[in-house]
């Protein structure tokens, strides 16, 4: 499992935060432990992220975790059920902001939005596409 780990990780630290020119990695949103993945049978994985926002009353959590989403949909190349957390204990709204991020219908929506989503691609965008 720490092969698929490791891959799901290099898949995330490359988005970029929305408000500053740094990625994930760099500000320490994500490292290699915030990864989890176990195997469900059948050749599906369950990937679970816990990211840790960079400051308790961050604004952007809700983004970043949209952001995670859309990249790993859009890159694994294998079968996998997706769960994103924000790390206990690292922000003041985390309950209300993990609901957000893993109810597929919001998701949906907020990449309806024109505004957001451009942010997101912005994000995602590997540096060299």
């Amino acid at each position: 499992m720490e092969e698929k780990a490791l891959e799901v990780y290099d898949v995330i630290r490359t988005i970029r935060d929305p408000e500053k020119p740094n990625t994930l990695e760099e500000l320490d949103v994500v490292t290699e432990k915030c990864v989890e993945v176990q195997d469900l049978g059948e050749d599906e994985y369950l990937i679970i992220i816990k990211f840790s926002p960079t400051v308790p009353h961050c604004s952007l959590a809700t983004l970043i975790g949209l952001c995670l989403q859309v990249k790993l949909q859009r890159c694994l190349p294998f079968k996998h059920k997706l769960e994103i957390y924000i790390s206990e204990g690292t922000h003041s709204t985390e309950e209300d902001i993990n609901k957000q991020i893993n109810d597929k219908e919001r998701v949906a929506a907020a990449m309806e939005n024109p505004n957001l989503r451009e942010i997101v691609e912005q994000c995602v965008t590997e540096p060299d596409d």
